[in-house]
């Protein structure tokens, strides 16, 4: 592969070598309360939190959070949905000096338990709310969290939805048991004394704490230190040349417990003076509304959020006055849901590529668009490369697929307290991220599909993600995933699972007679499976893991 083709390629105004400077995670805010002060920061719901105000209450939680024991090495979870509480709690641990861990309140009992035990949580700051609240209260005598900080969720919404809401939603809100173990998160931000600044070395000490199931299935800690954030935060504005200082206004519906969401709404917006219209969980018609009446200029977003959106322009077209760019994340963005995009709005979507070990953000498209089907250009400071599949010390020839490695400032420190696990996936410096895939002479990568879900039909190589763009072209489809599934004959078949849209039909002979034309003979899917919806994470990425897990049930009551 010629050294870093990608340069030839590289946007004006982006300089792939510019310098980037690591830095404490909390400093990010501090310096965004000094650049801008009184602007609004986030828009919660209608009541505005200016970037003064929000540090403000960090400095005072940071202070109450060290008065609980919080230094370095203390390791504290999250459990929120967006709102204020969560901003301020991250950045309060970090200038603590102690480590977020963050949990999705979607997580089952079994699942919260899991990795608080595993991240060795000594402390959860979580809202009084009963599908978040009572999870972990049933789970805490069997962790080793002593401390329960508890923030009233409409605490923060704006008179009179508050009350409204401690009226009308009282079912919602738990019980909550104000013993020795539990903690008012209004009482941090009444905290006073002097703050302890920690000793930071941002190359080498732990911010975060991100799970996922990574490169290898079983949920684990990626230790992303305050280089890693802060650094791929500066890569991803870098990236982002358009946008203005103090002048952007994001839309913030993707929840911020998820790592791609932190860093395009979160981190991009406090670096760049932006306010965030903050939403706590996706309704579409709210979303439609905020694009219209809210002034948004950037939408963060995964492909069903896409797909979704594209779905209700069709019914009833509407325009965005203030939209000037879209941003995909967290899955592949099928080609024919991004042309449909572009047609029905005339704004631009830009694709990122990342994973969780990597910060997130490794490579993006750039502002032109690109090539079609391509994740783009690496990152600022971010060496790309496609190496062979068996021997990572290899690098595939020019225009060969191969798996994806990255090396860049944005690589986690390894997984927490699994140093096999770390092994696997760190060859050097390069990240290898399970993604196959190719690069062209102009240094555009094309992910191919991922390693471990490539389906081996009679000893050639099926990627799901061919057949998957292939489905999405139908007019009839609105979702669509393949998997491969046992063949006695052939080893394994491609199976898809459809999702149509609203009054659309389609049998599954006339779904193959379409697919014919558009892939090759090995590739065709043996199943066709009809659904009302897939399963899916919660920013919206379809779950393949559980229709495999489906698939297996079968197979073992049909042999029993």
């Amino acid at each position: 592969m010629p050294e870093y083709p990608w340069l030839k390629s590289y946007p004006k105004g982006v300089d792939w070598h510019a310098e980037l400077t690591p830095r404490p995670l909390h400093e990010l805010m501090e310096d965004a309360a000094i650049r801008y002060g009184d602007r609004t920061f986030i828009d919660f719901m209608g009541r505005k939190f200016s970037f003064r105000t929000i540090q403000r209450h960090v400095e005072r939680a940071a202070v109450g959070l060290q008065k609980m024991g919080v230094t370095k090495g203390v390791h504290v979870g999250i459990c929120m949905p967006n709102c204020p509480q969560y901003v301020i709690s991250l950045f309060a641990v970090a200038r603590a000096g102690g480590t977020v861990v963050n949990f999705s309140p979607l997580y089952s009992e079994h699942e919260l338990q899991h990795q608080a035990r595993d991240a060795q949580i000594s402390m959860m700051i979580t809202v009084g709310l009963d599908l978040t609240y009572t999870k972990i209260r049933n789970i805490l005598d069997e962790t080793d969290i002593r401390t329960l900080i508890v923030a009233d969720f409409a605490h923060a919404l704006p008179f009179p939805q508050s009350l409204l809401f401690k009226i009308f939603r009282r079912r919602q809100m738990a019980p909550l048991r104000w013993d020795g173990r539990h903690r008012r998160f209004r009482d941090l931000l009444k905290a006073e004394g002097e703050w302890h600044k920690p000793e930071i070395d941002p190359l080498a000490d732990v911010a975060m704490l991100q799970y996922t199931g990574g490169t290898t299935g079983v949920p684990k800690g990626a230790m992303l230190t305050h280089a890693n954030l802060s650094v791929n935060a500066e890569q991803s504005v870098a990236a982002f040349r358009d946008l203005e200082d103090g002048k952007e206004v994001i839309h913030g519906v993707l929840p911020f417990f998820h790592i791609f969401a932190l860093i395009a709404v979160g981190f991009v917006s406090v670096l760049k003076g932006a306010t965030v219209v903050m939403q706590p969980r996706f309704r579409l018609e709210d979303v439609l509304k905020d694009l219209q009446t809210r002034r948004v200029t950037l939408l963060p977003a995964v492909p069903t959020m896409i797909t979704a959106i594209n779905h209700a322009l069709e019914e009833k077209p509407r325009s965005f006055p203030q939209l000037k760019l879209v941003v995909s994340g967290g899955a592949s963005l099928p080609v024919e849901v991004a042309r449909k995009w572009v047609a029905l709005t005339g704004v631009t979507i830009r694709e990122g590529y990342g994973l969780t070990e990597a910060s997130p953000v490794v490579a993006l498209t750039p502002a032109d668009g690109g090539k079609e089907g391509s994740i783009g250009l690496p990152l600022p400071g971010t060496v790309v490369k496609i190496v062979d599949v068996d021997d990572a010390s290899r690098d595939t020839p020019m225009g060969e697929p191969g798996e994806l490695a990255v090396d860049g400032p944005q690589v986690m420190k390894g997984y927490w307290n699994r140093p096999e696990e770390t092994a696997e996936v760190m060859h050097g410096n390069q990240l290898l991220t399970g993604d196959i895939g190719i690069m062209d002479e102009d240094g555009y990568v094309f992910i191919v599909d991922r390693k471990k879900e490539t389906i081996k039909v009679s000893g050639y190589n099926v990627f799901p993600r061919a057949i998957e763009e292939a489905i999405y072209e139908h007019p009839a489809v609105k979702e669509a995933a393949v998997i491969g599934v046992p063949d006695d004959y052939r080893g394994e078949t491609p199976k898809c699972f459809v999702v149509l849209k609203p009054g659309a039909h389609l049998t599954d002979k006339e779904l193959l007679a379409f697919l014919k034309q558009r892939i090759g003979k090995h590739e065709m899917p043996e199943y066709v499976e009809f659904r009302d919806d897939l399963p899916k994470t919660p920013i919206g990425k379809i779950l393949k893991k559980e229709l495999v897990a489906e698939e297996e049930k079968k197979s073992e009551k049909a042999d029993s």
